[in-house]
């Protein structure tokens, strides 16, 4: 699967496959054949970061 092109999409798609079980981004992107560097970095300049006592990326701004 390719990882969607839009940040808004990109975020609430993995949020939603971390809060319906998937136990971690590096598990979500072995399954999908992402890039974990990616993924975090694309999410960081949108301003989310991985809170792994939530399973989610959230806002920091």
């Amino acid at each position: 699967m390719q990882m969607p092109s839009d940040e808004a999409i990109l975020l609430s798609m993995v949020n939603m496959k971390l809060r319906d079980g998937v136990s971690s981004p590096e598990e979500l992107c072995a399954e999908n054949d992402w890039d974990e560097e990616e993924l975090c970095r694309r999410l960081a300049a949108a301003g989310y970061s991985y809170d792994d006592k939530r399973n989610a990326f959230v806002y920091i701004g």
